[in-house]
Order: structure tokens, then C-alpha cells, then sequence
């Protein structure tokens, strides 16, 4: 049973990308500048968010936050359970829990691009 309890956590920690590899992602996306912010300010918001981790989540109470950039469910996704979802970027919150993080990155920049800046996180 233990063997298999170590076999089965890794799988849902998900990715952890390093450092190095989230600057290379984000200026590959093309976040430098991106609504007057900074690769930099993007990488203290990943940090300190969800730890480069893909598949972080956080319970806030009445909503919760997914993924990479630790979007919300109220405003931002679906995941079926928070009351009056807004859904603005049109996508299932579990999306944000897989290691493929396009979908993140798109979402992200919407939201930073309607609030000129990072002040939702």
C-alpha cells in the first residue's frame, strides 16, 4: 500500500517548472511588457501564487483558485460549484490543473489585459 501511495502522489502534485523555464515561457508568450508589467512581476505573481506549481489549488471559501497563476473561479472559470460564476474567460477551472499551460497563459493575459496590470492577484 505504501508503494503505491508513493507511486500515485507525484502524479498529483503536478509539474513544478523551474525558474528558468517559466522566464523562458513567459517571454515566449510575450508577457514582457505585456499591460505595463514585467517578466519579473510575473514570475513574483507564480512564486508566490502557486510555487511554478501546475496543478496548484487554493479554497478561498465561497470560490477557489487553479492552476499556475492561481486563477479565480468566481470571476474567471467554471468548476461547477461557485455560486454566480462569471466565466469571463469561457473555460472549465479544471483546464488550469493539467501541466499544459496554455490555457493559463491565455486566461492570465485576459485578465491582465481588462485590468491593465495584476491587480486581481
Amino acid at each position: 500500500l505504501l508503494v503505491f501511495l508513493g507511486l500515485a502522489l507525484p502524479g498529483t502534485q503536478g509539474k513544478t517548472i523551474s525558474r528558468c523555464e517559466m522566464v523562458r515561457i513567459l517571454r515566449q508568450n510575450g508577457f514582457q511588457g505585456f499591460e505595463g508589467t514585467s517578466v519579473a512581476d510575473w514570475m513574483c505573481l507564480v512564486k508566490y501564487e502557486s510555487g511554478y506549481n501546475t496543478r496548484a489549488y487554493n479554497n478561498n471559501g465561497p470560490s477557489r483558485d487553479y492552476g499556475i497563476f492561481q486563477i479565480n473561479s468566481k470571476y474567471w472559470c467554471n468548476d461547477g460549484r461557485t455560486a454566480g460564476s462569471k466565466n469571463a474567460c469561457n473555460i472549465s477551472c479544471s483546464k488550469f490543473l493539467d501541466d499544459n499551460i496554455e490555457d493559463d497563459i491565455r486566461c492570465a493575459k485576459k485578465i491582465a489585459r481588462e485590468a491593465h496590470g495584476l491587480t486581481p492577484w
